[in-house]
């Protein structure tokens, strides 16, 4: 017997449900590819309005007309506006992090050993990231967000923080320390560079930003 395997992404987590193909004809199919269409005109749509407005000042019933949608869609897709804002920043971030897996890869793949060149290469291709989704990036750095999203925040650099440790183990452990300095650096960065209306100003930083991080050694590898 066939399945038919429905997956909604959630702020909560990941609803899914199966429905047999001998209870459910090609209809349910149908609305399911419309009920993806129309979640993916939400998010577009909530997208344009958060970074027109922000967040505090964005009307759900903005959103839903330039999506072409209702009310009850809205809520039947997420929890409300906050969960649109969340939902938003968890695919963004999803996009960072593949940009920075995939250049720590091609580093490795070219022979690339050294873990601060490792970290740049990251680094630079979350840069590049905010450079290249100014809009929302700078929307997440602005302060105006739903209750508890700086905490949201706080958590993904704790994450950020962890996984740039795991570059720089030693035979004593992993520096923790240096790469707590280093991602504080680069959020700094990111910072400055997502609410900068300046493009060629802001590539500069980060040029400038990642060239004083490649001086930085780590001082449990660099001793004579």
């Amino acid at each position: 017997m066939g399945l038919i395997r429905i997956v909604v992404p959630a702020w909560q987590g990941v609803i899914s449900a199966s429905m047999s193909t001998e209870a459910a004809a090609p209809h349910p199919l149908r609305i399911s590819d419309r009920g993806a269409a129309t979640r993916g005109a939400l998010l577009s749509a909530a997208r344009e309005v958060f970074v027109e407005a922000g967040f505090a000042q964005a009307a759900v019933t903005d959103i839903v007309a330039r999506a072409g949608a209702s009310v009850g869609s809205l809520y039947h897709h997420f929890n409300g506006k906050a969960d649109l804002y969340l939902t938003l920043y968890e695919e963004f971030q999803s996009r960072q992090q593949e940009r920075t897996r995939e250049a720590v890869r091609r580093a490795r793949d070219s022979g690339e050993s050294d873990p601060m060149r490792l970290f740049t290469a990251g680094a630079r291709a979350y840069l590049d990231g905010c450079l290249a989704e100014r809009d929302v990036s700078r929307l997440f750095m602005s302060g105006d967000g739903p209750p508890g999203f700086d905490r949201v925040m706080r958590d993904r650099m704790r994450t950020w923080a962890g996984r740039n440790a795991a570059l720089f183990h030693t035979e004593d452990g992993v520096d923790e320390a240096l790469a707590v300095v280093l991602t504080g650096a680069m959020a700094g960065a990111v910072s400055e560079i997502s609410q900068s209306d300046d493009e060629a100003a802001s590539r500069r930083l980060a040029d400038d930003c990642l060239g004083i991080v490649e001086t930085i050694r780590n001082p449990r590898t660099s001793r004579p």
